[in-house]
């Protein structure tokens, strides 16, 4: 009898559990989603390219909707409002970057970077150390001769090319430029060293790609020990390829600095973004213990957001101006009143070329560097009306923002007049408005925002002032079309005939 009692009261549990759970279930409110298949959910629904497919799934189902990449549970955010919702409203429960994927766990060391590492007070003390020593006023006052050398010597192989009637693939150099820069800002290398520069280019053009490719075995969870793909292994080659370089840096620099504790002076005169990670690595009172992975996962950060980002922005804006000649026109006169023709223009001129901070920012709109503002929640949240479950992958779709038609009139065209007021450039850059979010928003935005900007806008300037561009393919426009990456490369690299303008050209 009393065994008859005890299987009753167990059959009776597992009933009223079973009901709860599926009355919970029924109350637990999603955001719309299409149709899933069995075991790959939607991802039969995307290209190369899902900032794109993304903005498509939203004219359909809405500013929020759910979506399963396999088994993985995601969230798209596709308006201002929404992305205001999940950025700033409900930040807490998504301040994690998403980091089961085999690239981010592999490069970052097992996230010990600071751009993929859990919010929590190892990423504070290097949010911190960013915005205090490596990304200050200071450091960047310090390393204006590196971004000025650099930009003379990238007008001067221009001026070479132009004086051969040369055609110019404005992808190799841009990122010659730019990771030109980082590199001396980083390590102090010179870009003379060309052997060891076009080797640090390749590998963070590898890792970028790498970043943007798609791996099945990360979304399909019984797949994550298959290598299908043979993902794995090329992302294990690239790592032991950056291992090698950064190893050797790190090395060399330690041994420099062994010997220039008896020398005096040193024979730098003062510290790059190096010297500063090492100095907290031997620091035994530091707030927060670094390692050498650490650093080397940090550097890695630098060289892949650092490059890619400002290159491709510079492109997109060229690309942009070419096929707008009169905006193009109007920036070069402006250029022309402010800095004149008789020398280069330089960093301290921005501040007074509004027109041009336009044209970068509608550059920034239409072809954001990082198209999605990418997060996973920590906890469970309720968003707009909508539960949310802790684990999910958030996207924030800043590509489609920017064509949003209810914020922005005539969304698809090219008019940086929309960011002028009163002959001021206006709305910040800096995530405080969520219709315009180029470097991110809140805790997570990008700490590099200041450099990027200063390599953007000086490059793009000196583009505009010193030469005219004749498109090599004999057409008077170049194509729009995007291709596969995480910092939105274009498919096909602009190539153009730099077209010496000033006379004489100004003395370098």
């Amino acid at each position: 009898m009393a065994f008859q009692v005890l299987l009753m009261c167990l059959v009776g549990t597992i009933v009223f559990v079973c009901i709860v759970g599926r009355k919970q279930k029924k109350i637990r409110l999603l955001p719309p989603s299409p149709k899933a298949l069995p075991i790959i959910g939607h991802l039969h629904l995307f290209s190369p390219i899902p900032h794109q497919d993304f903005y498509k799934l939203s004219l359909r189902y809405g500013p929020i909707m759910s979506l399963s990449l396999g088994s993985v549970p995601c969230v798209v955010a596709s308006t201002a409002e929404a992305a205001k919702e999940f950025l700033k409203t409900h930040e807490d429960s998504f301040s994690n970057r998403p980091s089961r994927t085999v690239v981010i766990e592999t490069l970052t060391y097992g996230l010990q970077d600071f751009l993929f590492a859990p919010y929590g007070p190892s990423w504070k003390f290097m949010k911190k150390l960013c915005m205090s020593e490596l990304f200050c006023g200071r450091m960047l006052d310090q390393f204006l001769p590196v971004r000025r050398h650099e930009s003379k010597r990238f007008v001067q192989r221009l001026l070479q090319k132009g004086m051969a009637s040369e055609a110019v693939n404005f992808e190799a150099e841009l990122m010659t430029l730019s990771n030109n820069i980082v590199t001396g800002m980083t390590v102090s290398q010179t870009s003379e060293n060309d052997n060891q520069a076009q080797e640090m280019r390749k590998l963070v053009s590898d890792v970028a790609q790498l970043l943007g490719k798609f791996n099945v075995s990360d979304c399909i969870w019984f797949l994550k020990h298959f290598d299908l793909q043979g993902f794995n292994k090329k992302v294990m080659e690239t790592r032991h390829r950056f291992d090698a370089v950064l190893d050797r840096i790190i090395h060399q620099r330690q041994a420099e600095r062994a010997a220039n504790i008896k020398q005096t002076p040193p024979t730098r005169p003062f510290k790059d973004m190096l010297d500063v990670l090492l100095d907290i690595l031997q620091d035994d009172t530091s707030q927060m213990k670094l390692n050498k992975e650490n650093i080397k996962a940090f550097i890695m950060d630098i060289f892949v957001a650092g490059t890619d980002t400002s290159a491709a922005t510079i492109e997109w804006a060229m690309a942009e101006l070419i096929n707008n000649p009169d905006v193009l026109e109007k920036a070069r006169q402006e250029i022309d009143v402010v800095v004149g023709k008789s020398r280069m223009v330089e960093e301290s001129d921005i501040v007074n070329l509004p027109y041009l901070q336009a044209i970068v920012k509608e550059t920034f709109r239409l072809h954001p560097a990082g198209p999605l503002v990418v997060r996973e929640s920590s906890k469970s949240a309720k968003v707009c009306g909508y539960d949310i479950p802790a684990k999910t992958r958030l996207f924030v779709n800043v590509w489609a923002i920017g064509r949003d038609p209810n914020h922005w009139k005539n969304p698809f065209e090219f008019r940086p007049e929309r960011f002028m007021e009163n002959g001021k450039s206006q709305l910040d850059v800096r995530g405080q408005n969520y219709h315009f979010l180029p470097f991110g928003s809140g805790r997570r935005m990008c700490p590099g925002t200041s450099l990027g900007l200063q390599v953007v806008h000086l490059n793009l300037a000196v583009m505009i002032q010193c030469f005219q561009w004749k498109v090599d393919s004999g057409n008077s426009k170049v194509d729009m079309e995007e291709k596969s990456g995480i910092t939105l490369p274009r498919a096909h690299p602009i190539i153009c005939v730099p077209i010496p303008r000033l006379d004489p050209f100004p003395a370098m």
